[in-house]
């Protein structure tokens, strides 16, 4: 029988909450007992959902499954600005919300969609010199970031509960749904934060496909096996 470290191919897995991407890689090496381990798109620790794991050989595919457009659920809180755009940031601003209609936001959140220039958050892994910015915002560091292009192909509101909503998005590669979130409020005028997030969707990958973290622990090898993507079938169309 194959040993473990000859497993190769794509595993989607379900996320929790409160792991870094890089902590389900260590997780994984320690079930499949190999080291050659990636991923195909970081998601902040508190968001969940599908995160495209490289397994083997696999892992020379991760600039092209990194590349794909991504799908996301979350939950946008107004009133409050946080450090981090998330719920994970200290408080920087409260401000009372106004009244509001679901076609006010949704006014606002049509002028997301398109092609457009996003600045990162200083709490994130992009580096600057060398230095990821979020050590520089823990020391209370605020640098010039470089502007970013991505694009919001849909933006769709799907729970209207003021002073929190519920929204479903399609963005490309490279961008920050929790910066949306403080820049919608700050177009509503009362400041907002990305209070939950889930990504559904990576190109044709759905989460209906993906196996929880946990689950995936408790698996043997050929139930491990059976869930791999071989390269080819996991590779974009263009790249074969």
């Amino acid at each position: 029988m194959p040993e473990l470290n000859e497993l190769e191919g794509v595993l989607l897995i379900d996320k929790p909450s409160g792991m870094t991407s890089h902590d389900v890689v260590d997780r994984l090496r320690r079930v499949l007992r190999m080291k050659r381990i990636g991923h195909a798109g970081t998601l902040d620790p508190m968001a969940t959902g599908l995160l495209i794991m490289l397994v083997g050989k696999a892992t020379k595919l991760s600039q092209f499954l990194m590349s794909l457009d991504k799908e996301y659920e979350g939950t946008i809180t107004l009133g409050t600005t946080t450090t981090t755009h998330d719920a994970e940031g200290e408080v920087v601003t409260s401000r009372p919300v106004p009244e509001l209609t679901e076609a006010q936001v949704k006014q606002v959140m049509a002028t997301f969609i398109g092609d457009q220039y996003q600045t990162p958050p200083m709490f994130s892994a992009k580096k600057q010199d060398g230095v990821p910015l979020y050590k520089l915002a823990r020391k209370g560091k605020e640098v010039e970031r470089e502007p970013r292009f991505i694009r919001i192909s849909s933006f769709e509101l799907t729970r209207f509960a003021p002073p929190s909503f519920d929204v479903r998005l399609r963005c490309s590669k490279g961008t920050y749904v929790r910066t949306i979130a403080h820049d919608l409020g700050e177009k509503i005028g009362c400041g907002a934060h990305l209070s939950a997030l889930r990504r559904t969707a990576t190109d044709r990958f759905n989460i209906s496909q993906a196996v929880p973290l946990a689950e995936l622990e408790t698996m043997d090898l050929q139930a491990i096996r059976q869930r791999l993507l071989s390269a080819y079938e996991a590779a974009p169309g263009h790249v074969l």
